[in-house]
Order: C-alpha cells, then sequence, then structure tokens
C-alpha cells in the first residue's frame, strides 16, 4: 500500500552516528510512494555517501548551498517548492540549536529557514546531550516555532550508554510520517477496541480458540491512532506488535477481555469489538495437564459474556461498532446482530474474504443502509472504516 503516494519530502541527513538508519529510512519511504530528496550536511556525509543516498531515492543529492545545478543557484530555495515536508533524521544536537537560532549557514539550515512546508524533526544525540539543558531548551523552542519532533527514543546508545536520546527506528519515524499526513478525524476522541482470538482453557496447554489472525483489529487500532485517537487495543493472543501510538492491554481468555474493557469503557468515546471473542468457555479447566487416554472426552461448556452487547447496553454507552463475520447469508446476519445488540454501525464480511489475509472484503451497515467498500490491503479498510465511523459520530468533527 502507498500511503505516500504523490507526497514529496526533502529529508534532511545530518552529522550524527544515525545517520546509517535514514537509508533505510529513504528505501521505506520510496517504498511507500515518497518522492524523496536527500540534503546531506558535510557532518552527514562522513557517515554515509551521497552515493548510497542517490541509489536509495533515485533523486540526485544535495549537500552544498552553492550547487549550481539549480538554474537559479537557489536550491534553498527550489529544494521545497512544492514539497509537503522536510524531516532532519537524524536532528543532531547542533542542529536543532542553530534552528532555534534562526541561522543559515548551510543548505540544510538554510532550505529550513526558508521554507514554506511543514518541519519535522527526529533528534539523535548521547543521553547527557539531550538531557543538557540548552538543549531542552532548543527544543521547546523549535516546537514553538512549529516544528513537529517525533522521538527520541531511550535505549543502547553508540557511545556504550544506555539512556534517552536515540533516533527512533526508521519503521517508527515512517509511521510518524505516514500519520502525519493523515486528517485527524478522530482527535480528541478516545477509542477503546478489542482484537485477536481469545482462549479458553481446557488445561494449562489445552484450550478452546479460533482461527483469527488479529491482523483486522490491529490494522484498525493503527488507523484510529493515524486518525488522532487515543487508542486503547484490548488483544488476545497474535503475534502482532502493537501498533505505534497505542496502549495494548494483552488478555487471553474472553472473560478476561470483558474486564478489561470494562475498566475503560468509562472513558471511552467509541467501543469497536473486532475481536473473534469464543462464544464458550469450560465449565471447568483442569489445574493440571490432561492425560490422554482411549476413553473419551466430555467437555461441559458454559456461555461467555457478549463484551459487545453489555457495552451497547450501558445507560451512556459509547459510539458501539461491531463485527460480523459470516459463512453465508452476510446482509441477513449482519443486519440482524446490529439491530439486536442496537448499533449504530456494524462491520460484516464472509468469512472467506478476509480470515487470516492481508485483504479484505466489507460492507458497512448503519441506519441508512449497506455501504460495500471495494477488497483492499486491511490497512486501507480500516482508514475507509474510519472515515465512514467518523462521519456517524455524534457533534463529530470532520
Amino acid at each position: 500500500m502507498c500511503e505516500l503516494k504523490g507526497r514529496k519530502l526533502v529529508l534532511g541527513v545530518s552529522g550524527g552516528v544515525a545517520a546509517y538508519k535514514s537509508a533505510e529510512l529513504v528505501r521505506l519511504l520510496g517504498k511507500a510512494g515518497a518522492d524523496v530528496h536527500v540534503v546531506l550536511t558535510e557532518g552527514g556525509a562522513r557517515f554515509v555517501t551521497p552515493v548510497t543516498f542517490q541509489a536509495l531515492s533515485g533523486n540526485p543529492v544535495w549537500t552544498d548551498l552553492w550547487d549550481a545545478r539549480m538554474d537559479n543557484n537557489m536550491a534553498h530555495i527550489d529544494l521545497t517548492r512544492g514539497t509537503d515536508a522536510v524531516l532532519v533524521a537524524p536532528a543532531t544536537a547542533d542542529v536543532i540549536a542553530r534552528l532555534a537560532q534562526g541561522r543559515a549557514d548551510d543548505l540544510l539550515s538554510t532550505l529550513c529557514l526558508a521554507r514554506e512546508c511543514p518541519l519535522l524533526l527526529a533528534p539523535a544525540m548521547n543521553r547527557q546531550m539531550w538531557e543538557h539543558p540548552a538543549t531542552q531548551r532548543n527544543v521547546a523552542q523549535v516546537t514553538a516555532d512549529g516544528a513537529i519532533v517525533f522521538g527520541p527514543d531511550a535505549g543502547d546508545q553508540a557511545c556504550g550508554e544506555v539512556g534517552m536520546g536515540r533516533m527512533l527506528e526508521p519503521e517508527d519515524l515512517l509511521e510518524h510520517v505516514i500519520a502525519f499526513f493523515q486528517p485527524k478525524l478522530l482527535a480528541g476522541r478516545r477509542v477503546v477496541l478489542t482484537a485477536g482470538p481469545t482462549f479458553e482453557a481446557i488445561d494449562p496447554v489445552r484450550g478452546i480458540t479460533n482461527s483469527s489472525s488479529g491482523k483486522m483489529g490491529y490494522a484498525l487500532a493503527q488507523a484510529c491512532a493515524r486518525a488522532g485517537a487515543d487508542v486503547v487495543l484490548v488483544s488476545g493472543p497474535t503475534g502482532l506488535p502493537a501498533p505505534l501510538g497505542t496502549r495494548r492491554l494483552d488478555v487471553r481468555s474472553a472473560l478476561e477481555m470483558r474486564d478489561a474493557v470494562m475498566g475503560e469503557i468509562a472513558a471511552a468515546d467509541v467501543f469497536i469489538g473486532v475481536a473473534a471473542v469464543a462464544d464458550y468457555r469450560p465449565l471447568n479447566s483442569a489445574e493440571h495437564k490432561m492425560k490422554k487416554t482411549s476413553a473419551e472426552l466430555t467437555l461441559t461448556l458454559t456461555p461467555n459474556p457478549d463484551i459487545l452487547a453489555e457495552v451497547a447496553a450501558l445507560p451512556t454507552p459509547p459510539f458501539c461498532v461491531g463485527f460480523a463475520a459470516e459463512s453465508r447469508d452476510l446482509d441477513a446476519y449482519a443486519e440482524g446482530k446490529r439491530r439486536a445488540k442496537r448499533l449504530p454501525m456494524l462491520v460484516g464480511n464472509l468469512v472467506q474474504d478476509g480470515l487470516g489475509s492481508d485483504d479484505n472484503q466489507v460492507i458497512l451497515y448503519d441506519d441508512a443502509g449497506r455501504h460495500p467498500l471495494e477488497r483492499a490491503p486491511k490497512a486501507e479498510v480500516a482508514r475507509r472504516i474510519v472515515e465512514h465511523l467518523a462521519s456517524l459520530l455524534p457533534g463529530r468533527r470532520v
């Protein structure tokens, strides 16, 4: 999926050891559809050569304020014309200081001062440099001047120390850039969302579960975060990383999922029940592993709570969105579920259209009728679900 298709970005690479991450960042930005133009400082070129960035971006690399390749010899002006954003990664303590002071003594600082597009900064430095009051003052100043700061992160540093100051990983920076360009349709909203399967224990090693991968739920959590929401992701067992900008609560069983949801729901504006919650659980779970025998095993099952129905029945419920995965008669079953639980919106799909895969094809149901979406990657489907959801919210900010 090309989330940055049609976007032109100028990437400033300054003189920090994290410049090696910037090469991968260029590759990821390009893969996401962005047209990337690299401006390399003298210090940055000591870590990674212009040849590397030219090969990865497919565009000439700019290093010199006096570069005559521009017809008017004004690269510091023309490079940012028609550009959607300038991203400086790594943004060293020195670069941040110069930007805070409004200095223009090389190509990168000059174009940052002369630009009309947003300025995005990814700090990268030793922990003492990051913690120094001068750096903190400079970061506060560039932020007050309108720059958006991504990071930094804490962890191992090239100097051998551990602490705050390392540049975000390229994958996280890519997500920040994508999110920056997304309309903030859910700004100020709090979303509680369930995803993945539940596991109902028979004994310590066996249980009842289903084949849900969690991909749709995680894609929707990511889409909500990109839309500006404060997202709480209540997740059953999956192998997926938590989307950037979400707070994940890991649970195992339906009862644990219900307790986690009810502990968060009071402050929620929206509840989205994507998880494939097991309908039943063993009435009694063995304390120790059951030994296999030739005899038949009979399990007595008891119903699990219906989390979505319980939330929707609250005296003052959040805006509730349900999901229905069916193997046949989707319209009848999905709309019937929506009306039975009194949901303002439900997302339905046939299991053969999306279960476990990276793509999905869904139909949105609400009081106005059915709204089919074309088959697309789950990230794109999630974005369109969020758009529809936002349009239905009371007092919507769209």
